[in-house]
């Protein structure tokens, strides 16, 4: 058995992460902390849990090996820190910092303590990610030149955030708006295909509604430019009706276009790759980015396929924090940002 604690409540996706802990029979939650009593209280009796109202309970409590932590962005900091330094596994919601400071400060930490890290991108383990990844290192698509992703959805239009969720609409607390939620997971997928070889980023960001004022961007499209000159667009908004075009890589010798989750791949290097029928020759998913660190913590065996469960490093978290408040300055600036 296998003992965690819940360390903040406020991310949207907190009661995904309860109900999932709820079929893990070899998970015992015996803490939830939140700023919010009532939150916490919630939430405790969804677990079986008990509520603690100092984080300092958790962190000593030798019983307690990992901890979820859940709480809005400008919290991680100093949960992290406090964290990494009693010893125990640590899962943070994504995005791992508010910005590039506090992300690498965390980075550092949780990296110098030793312990198992893990964050919400859970997009590595679609099939078609997987895939796209290993035909990129195997150079089946020559010259890489365009990469774009899109990741979108229609919050702002369906107002899916209040009243529960409204912090993550304040760039003051989450510190970014529409684009950074969303578009750090386009951000993750580029960086984990193509590395961080990163020279320069730029972004558009705007409100179509100003549904949660004008401090809120709404959707942006953000342009990251490599060492090599491949050239990257990033697309994500809450204002979106439709994202039926999600991922499109064109190379000198290959092409690959995913259109309402299917996938057309061309490769004059592999067998049958004319890019007109969907290709379906794709590995097994792996299992969400939450289930991957609880297998991880209790011993489990990896995905099939993996010699390791593929977990997300603190340094790749913090790197897509430091990309994205580049991409922000150069939507704020209009102007080019080099990394």
């Amino acid at each position: 058995m296998t003992t965690v604690a819940l360390v903040g409540c406020g991310h949207i996706h907190t009661p995904g992460f309860v109900e999932r802990l709820k079929k893990r029979p070899f998970f015992t939650v015996k803490s939830v902390w939140d700023h919010d009593s009532a939150r916490a209280q919630m939430n405790a009796e969804l677990l079986g849990a008990s509520v603690v109202d100092d984080t300092a309970a958790i962190w000593g409590d030798p019983e307690i090996e990992a901890a979820i932590i859940c709480a809005e962005t400008n919290r991680h900091e100093a949960l992290v820190l406090t964290g990494t330094a009693a010893g125990k596994h640590l899962f943070v919601e994504k995005p791992l910092g508010f910005a590039a400071k506090d992300a690498q400060k965390m980075a550092a930490a949780i990296d110098t303590a030793g312990i198992m890290f893990q964050t919400g991108y859970f997009m590595r383990g679609e099939p078609i990610h997987q895939f796209l990844r290993e035909q990129i290192r195997l150079g089946h698509f020559g010259q890489i030149t365009r990469l774009r992703h899109s990741n979108c959805h229609g919050g702002s239009l369906g107002d899916w955030f209040t009243p529960r969720w409204l912090w993550m609409t304040d760039p003051a607390v989450a510190g970014v708006g529409a684009y950074g939620d969303l578009g750090t997971h386009s951000l993750d997928i580029v960086l984990w295909l193509l590395g961080h070889e990163v020279e320069r980023v730029t972004a558009v960001t705007g409100t179509a509604l100003a549904r949660y004022g004008d401090a809120c961007d709404e959707f942006g499209e953000g342009m990251l430019v490599y060492k090599d000159g491949t050239v990257v667009t990033i697309a994500a908004g809450w204002v979106d009706v439709a994202n039926p075009v999600r991922l499109l890589i064109s190379g000198t010798e290959g092409h690959a276009l995913v259109v309402n989750d299917t996938l057309y791949f061309k490769s004059k290097h592999v067998d049958g790759a004319d890019g007109q029928q969907p290709w379906t020759d794709l590995p097994p998913a792996w299992p969400h980015a939450f289930e991957l660190f609880l297998d991880a913590v209790a011993g489990e065996a990896p995905p099939a396929g993996q010699n390791t469960i593929p977990l997300v490093t603190a340094q790749e978290a913090a790197f897509r924090s430091v990309v994205m408040e580049a991409l922000y300055e150069g939507a704020k600036n209009g102007r080019w940002v080099t990394l």
